[in-house]
Formats: structure tokens, C-alpha cells, sequence
């Protein structure tokens, strides 16, 4: 039941995000000064903020830079995580006591000030975001991919394989990943999530997208110094990234029940 409505909730948020350019009501860039601080009505569903421009439009286009964001990041952690957690749960031994203690420095630096000492010393970019946040996520990543192939490594098909000769890389990309990836997508659904919620934070600090992007996280914060005048600037990217956190964990969680053998049968047997 939860993967449906985290399904729903993810599926509708992603569609609003790709139609965003044809379904926004009003221009999400054009400025008005007549119209400031606009209640939200029937002109303008949520209101508008201090140059006059439309919130639903500017959260709208929003939705495209955060799932952008997150996506790009998601994809940057797993394509330098997995590698490096194959080759220290297959190799062992001093590879994989300097591949991980290397995860566990990193690990020890929290992923906000791992965004700060990176951009704040570059001109801030969304692109450079996506990277920063992108590496902070590796070493999660890279310790499942890890624990994953110590579990596969003892099957009888890996042993199977190393029978026959086959070589190293034969074993980790033909045998060992294709078997890794359901877990490593589960991770990766919620690795989205939380790749979104730092992305936001550093544009929130202004590290991030810069004006007038209409990044959620930058939203919240150009709101902050009018929030008792008009409190619908802030409250509408703050209720949209909440609710994209919800959808894609109950998601992740579904999927999760669905793909581990353990948590299906005990789902049956309650």
C-alpha cells in the first residue's frame, strides 16, 4: 500500500516538474511590481512573491532543477560507489582496508560542511551542486555495493565462475552487479531524496542556484525576510519538498519489501 502511494505522490511530482513549461500559469521570471505580495486566489493559486511573480509557476519550474538535481547526484554516487564497494568486497584484504577507510574519512566529515568548504571556495553553480553532492553520497554507496558482494561472493555461481577461470572482470560486472542491483536501487531511490534535501540546504545558503532560478531551496530563502508579511513564499517549496521526500521514502520502502526475499516472506507470514 505505501509503494502505491509513494508512487502516486513521486509520479505526480515528476509529471507537474516535465510539463512544468506548459502547464505554468503565468511566466515564472517576469517581474510586476502592481502585483507584490499577492494573496493566493484564483489568479494566482499560491500568491506571488516580492517582485510580483507567481509562486504555483516559479514551484513548478522548481520541480524540474530539484528531481534534476537529485537524479544527477544519484548518478554521480553510483557510478564511482559501486565500483569502488565491488572491488573491496571481492578483492578483501589491503584493498579493502584502504578503499574503506578512505569511505570512513570521508564519512566522518558531515555532507553540509563537505558542501561548504567545496563551494564556497568556487563560484557558486548547480552544476557544481550536483557534483559536491554527489561525492559526499559515495561512501554510503560504496559500503553497500561492498557488503553486497561479500554476500554474493560465497554463492555457489561465483564459485562456478572461478572454476571456469573466468576473468576478475568477468566475475564482478556479468556475475556479482547484475545480482547487486536491487538493493543498490533501493538505496538509490532514497539517496534521491536526501541528495534533494543537501541541494536545497546549500542553496539555501546560497552555494547553490543562484537568482532568479526558481530552485525550491533558494525559494525558502529569498522568503525569510517577509515571512510575517507573506508567510505562501516559503510555505509552498517547503510543503512541495516535504511532500517529494515522503513520496520517493514510502517508495524506496516498497521497493524494498518487493525486491528482499526476507522482508516478503515475513510480510506473508503476518
Amino acid at each position: 500500500m505505501q509503494m502505491k502511494i509513494g508512487l502516486v505522490i513521486t509520479a505526480t511530482i515528476v509529471v507537474l516538474g516535465l510539463l512544468a513549461p506548459w502547464i505554468a500559469p503565468h511566466p515564472w521570471d517576469t517581474i510586476s511590481i502592481d502585483t507584490r505580495f499577492q494573496p493566493p486566489s484564483a489568479t494566482y493559486w499560491l500568491g506571488t512573491d516580492e517582485f510580483g511573480r507567481d509562486v504555483l509557476s516559479r514551484l513548478l519550474m522548481g520541480t524540474r532543477l530539484s528531481l534534476a538535481l537529485g537524479v544527477s547526484a544519484t548518478v554521480v554516487s553510483l557510478a564511482i560507489g559501486v565500483p569502488i564497494g565491488l572491488a573491496a568486497g571481492y578483492f578483501g584484504g589491503k584493498t579493502d582496508e584502504a578503499l574503506m577507510r578512505l569511505c570512513d574519512v570521508l564519512m566522518a566529515v558531515p555532507p553540509i560542511m563537505m558542501g561548504l568548504l567545496v563551494l564556497a571556495v568556487t563560484p557558486p553553480a548547480l552544476w557544481k551542486v550536483a557534483l559536491v553532492v554527489g561525492f559526499v553520497y559515495i561512501p554510503p554507496i560504496a559500503r553497500l555495493a561492498r557488503s553486497v558482494t561479500l554476500s554474493l561472493s560465497r554463492e555457489d555461481f561465483i564459485q562456478a565462475a572461478r572454476a571456469r577461470y573466468e576473468s576478475h572482470a568477468y566475475i564482478l560486472f556479468r556475475e556479482i552487479l547484475p545480482n547487486a542491483w536491487p538493493p543498490l536501487i533501493v538505496e538509490a531511490s532514497l539517496r534521491v531524496t536526501y541528495a534533494i534535501l543537501l541541494g536545497s540546504a546549500l542553496s539555501f545558503l546560497g552555494l547553490g542556484a543562484q537568482p532568479p532560478s526558481s530552485d525550491w531551496g533558494l525559494m525558502i530563502s529569498e522568503a525569510r525576510s517577509f515571512l510575517d508579511r507573506a508567510p505562501w513564499v516559503a510555505l509552498a517549496p517547503a510543503a512541495a519538498l516535504c511532500l517529494l521526500v515522503i513520496g520517493v521514502n514510502l517508495l524506496g520502502d516498497g521497493a524494498r519489501e518487493l525486491l528482499d526475499p526476507r522482508l516478503k516472506s515475513r510480510a506473508k507470514g503476518s
